[in-house]
């Protein structure tokens, strides 16, 4: 099995994707002028814009679920698989990615709020909302529905339960298969309450955890700030292949950048728009400006926390690509004596500086973190089956789901770290190739809901959008919306 999915890996995560990460980025960046830096005090300000109703959640609530999903096991494991295999200049990439990436996911979030809909009293959206209703190819729409709730629903659960348990094993030794089992309990107690439960749960824990894991981490850092700047020199000489030691992973630094950023900060591979969607905001343009944030937030700050104590500790591994006699792995720098690529990295560069402490606060960090990623998961694995069965008023489908993930999550735990992470691996990139086609295809509307909101923001009023009014059309909701607010 773990040759097939190698394979199927890469055909998909070919050097094409990788370019079509980046030049989407670079492409949406400058056609919107690069509001990712121009919009950076509104973004702040539209954290906490908006009130959650009966239909949709809060702007906030909304940025919390999609950090949910961003802010995961790809800050804490994946910045320490992609130093392992692509060196410190792969941090680099991953800033890139982000930098990047935030204009990608502007357009996608903004796309999946001006063709949202509502099913069963909620507001439900996302990519394959936006292909059916603004690109009109309803087969291409459930193409992606399907390879969305494979992926969500069964290809990525499995990372985030494998890192919880193996976390846990490191710092309580206590056995995977038990892990599972409780997180999976945990998992079914709160997904079968709801995506309101949902929203509830994530706004609280997210901010809390997130904020400690940094505060902990800088706090490492300053203890070693006279390293810092010799270790940015490192991310960018290995860039560059301007660094002698790290010159056989130069290549694979661009690869497992690019592909542990996404994976991170998940913009351009279409599950946030999932999440953006819910958001009961006046303008499309309010969301995207948030989600744009909320990239930022996750490898700009979370991803470079754990990147630079790594490198500032030298508690990490670096393999070389090349191996040795008979097959042996050899290593191009081994600071992290018998330790895997994963949540190891991060354990043991934490104990290293406080000891008794570091690894049992990265396990439970990372239960928290990965466990809101799996709600994230579910909540874009549900949001499919509701556009596949929007006819339909049943239930069972979403009912069929929710014990699905529980299975997969216990499975996940007692999988193999690197079997699970190609798995992972394989969703993502699946789920890119898809969007990045639809959002370049429908860029229009994005592009037309941005000016409007500028339009309106220039004229000292709260932008409300109507869509007809900039000539988009098959955004019914939103005529709803507008009549309701005027009531």
């Amino acid at each position: 099995m773990e040759e097939i999915i190698g394979m199927l890996n890469a055909i998909v995560w070919s050097d094409a994707l990788i370019i079509l990460c980046l030049g989407t980025g670079l492409y949406f960046s400058l056609r919107t002028r690069f509001l990712q830096i121009r919009h950076i005090k509104e973004m702040f300000r539209l954290l906490f814009d908006g009130k959650s109703s009966e239909s949709g959640v809060s702007s906030f609530q909304a940025l919390s679920m999609s950090l949910a999903g961003r802010v995961g096991t790809g800050n804490i494991a994946g910045v320490a698989t992609a130093i392992a295999f692509g060196g410190p200049g792969a941090l680099f990439w991953m800033w890139m990615v982000a930098f990047f990436g935030a204009s990608t996911a502007f357009v996608e979030a903004t796309l999946a709020q001006i063709y949202k809909e509502k099913h069963m009293g909620e507001f439900r959206g996302g990519p394959a909302f936006y292909i059916e209703r603004g690109l009109g190819v309803k087969w291409f729409g459930v193409l992606f529905a399907v390879v969305s709730i494979v992926s969500a629903g069964v290809l990525l659960p499995g990372v985030q339960a494998n890192s919880v348990a193996d976390g846990i094993q490191n710092a309580f030794e206590i056995e995977t298969w038990k892990s599972g089992i409780v997180v999976a309990l945990i998992f079914g107690a709160i997904v079968f309450g709801g995506v309101k439960r949902i929203a509830k749960f994530t706004e609280f824990v997210v901010p809390i955890m997130a904020i400690a894991y940094i505060v902990i981490v800088l706090v490492i850092i300053a203890i070693d700030i006279d390293k810092l700047p010799g270790v940015i020199a490192l991310v960018f000489k290995s860039a560059f292949n301007m660094e002698a030691g790290f010159g056989a992973v130069f290549g694979l630094a661009i690869q497992w950048g690019v592909k542990r950023g996404i994976y991170s900060n998940e913009a351009g591979q279409g599950t946030a728009p999932h999440i953006a969607a819910a958001a009961n905001v006046s303008h499309p343009t309010k969301q995207g400006l948030v989600q744009s944030f909320s990239v930022y937030i996750d490898t700009l700050l979370v991803c470079s926390a754990t990147g630079f104590m790594l490198l500032i500790t030298g508690k990490y591994n670096v393999l070389n690509p090349v191996s040795g006699p008979d097959g042996a792995t050899e290593y191009l720098y081994q600071g992290a004596q018998n330790v895997s690529a994963g949540p190891g990295f991060t354990q043991t560069a934490m104990d290293s500086v406080l000891p008794g402490f570091g690894s049992y606060f990265v396990a439970i960090a990372l239960f928290f973190f990965a466990f809101t990623t799996l709600l994230a998961y579910y909540y874009i694995a549900e949001t499919n089956i509701s556009y596949l069965t929007r006819n339909f008023k049943s239930p069972i489908y979403t009912h069929l789901l929710k014990v699905f993930m529980m299975v997969v999550i216990m499975y996940g735990s007692i999988n193999q770290a690197k079997l699970a992470w190609n798995i992972g691996d394989l969703g993502v990139g699946l789920m890119a190739w898809f969007n990045i086609i639809a959002i370049l295809l429908l860029q229009k509307p994005a592009l037309l809901a941005l000016k409007d909101y500028e339009r309106q923001l220039k004229a000292g009023i709260d932008p409300v959008f109507h869509p007809e009014d900039i000539g988009v059309s098959n955004a019914h909701i939103w005529n709803t919306i507008n009549k309701k607010k005027e009531v």
